[in-house]
């Protein structure tokens, strides 16, 4: 099985390097202001011009709004919208006409139940991203990008009708470890390839493209 890494919060060109000569096939533009790694239209315009057109190129928003969505896309190539936010599934229906983009929708985890949800947006998500729940009562957590994960065995021997991604805490020291006991054909990393919040590293970068392909 061939694994599909995603690199998430690319914000340099040098970094979009980094990703794009690892072998990732996707690439992450974060459109969040809180976020470190937050990018501007005209920033993500720029580096989504660079990107190979085999590359996919994604779009992270939270509950964007649709003059955001219209924003970013008149200016940023951008192949895939990822949902991250708390979008129910007439939402995603809703974005994916107005934009004609496929989208990806997350779904936040942190125990068994909480999987059925992605039952909901079967027909709709063109894919799924299973990423670890943040704790409610926490104000400092984002929605994505924060270094937590959750029992990988709950995705073990579980099957979606769209292809599906494993993010949340993965590193290149645990990224193996979490494709073999998710069985996971695709993984998302953001944090755990940072030498500091919203900076990456290139070397780290590398690491886990190699890991997750060894796997």
């Amino acid at each position: 099985m061939t694994v599909r890494v995603k690199i998430c919060g690319v914000s340099t060109p040098e970094i979009l390097a980094a990703a794009i000569a690892g072998g990732a096939g996707d690439v992450g533009l974060v459109f969040f202001p809180r976020s470190p790694r937050n990018v501007s239209a005209d920033e993500a315009a720029a580096l989504s011009a660079a990107a190979p057109g085999d590359v996919t190129v994604v779009g992270l928003f939270v509950d964007p709004p649709d003059e955001a969505l219209d924003r970013v896309l008149s200016l940023a190539r951008l192949d895939l919208l990822q949902l991250h936010g708390s979008e129910e599934p007439g939402r995603v229906a809703a974005i994916k006409r107005r934009t004609g983009k496929p989208v990806m929708k997350a779904i936040k985890v942190a125990e068994p139940a909480d999987l059925d949800a992605a039952r909901r947006y079967d027909g709709i998500a063109d894919r799924l991203l299973f990423d670890a729940k943040a704790p409610s009562t926490e104000g400092r957590f984002m929605p994505g990008g924060n270094a937590l994960s959750f029992d990988w065995r709950m995705l073990a021997g579980r099957s979606w009708p769209c292809p599906w991604m494993l993010s949340g805490g993965l590193t290149p020291e645990t990224v193996a470890e979490a494709i073999r006991t998710s069985g996971a054909p695709g993984v998302d990393v953001s944090s755990g390839v940072e030498t500091a919040p919203g900076v990456k590293d290139a070397s780290r970068i590398a690491a886990f493209i190699a890991a997750a392909s060894g796997a």
